[in-house]
């Protein structure tokens, strides 16, 4: 991420519209049960609305500086810090009764590595488990935050059909002001 990027995700300005607006939207109606990954937590700022409302939490950061910094910050909580790659996730499978992803997708470098992103995350729920998020629609402000970072974005008319492709059912997707929110479940076993 570029200086600027880095900067507005740690500011306060961000700290409440992500947690007074798209959090709350994102996550309406969405069970997350008692084991949750959270997938590129960055600075923290998801992690700590979201670790008040779970039992356990698992964050996956792929950067390494901010994975060690959150880690130390969130030290004796129910939070786990692992510094790591969303496309090949350390984890068993079966491992979280829920993944999560807030404004993350759109840096994953290619379409391929984030069809490799929903695979890993179907592999590593729970059958019943749910697969949720948030993420950015095209704008000119999203072209300028994103200058000199990448920023491949989702498209939520192609998401229902990449998600699928990766085992995912029950598939539920929204648009909303300059985002879109997402959920899709593992499904059990029909044996």
């Amino acid at each position: 991420m570029n200086r600027f990027h880095r900067w507005y995700c740690r500011s306060g300005r961000w700290k409440r519209k992500i947690q007074d607006e798209i959090l709350p939207w994102t996550l309406r109606d969405v069970e997350l049960r008692d084991s949750v990954l959270e997938i590129g937590p960055g600075p923290g700022v998801t992690t700590d609305w979201l670790r008040n409302r779970v039992k356990k939490m698992e964050c996956l950061e792929i950067d390494p500086v901010l994975a060690n910094s959150l880690g130390y910050r969130l030290l004796n909580t129910n939070v786990q810090v692992q510094h790591g790659d969303a496309t090949a996730m350390p984890y068993s499978d079966g491992s979280f009764s829920a993944v999560v992803s807030f404004t993350v997708l759109h840096h994953v470098p290619s379409f391929i590595l984030q069809n490799q992103v929903f695979a890993e995350a179907h592999r590593v729920l729970r059958p019943g488990g749910i697969f949720a998020g948030v993420d950015s629609l095209p704008s000119t402000l999203m072209r300028i935050i994103h200058l000199g970072d990448t920023m491949i974005l989702v498209d939520p008319a192609t998401l229902d059909g990449r998600l699928r492709a990766a085992g995912f059912t029950s598939i539920r997707i929204e648009l909303g002001a300059g985002r879109f929110r997402f959920s899709a479940r593992r499904p059990y076993p029909t044996n």
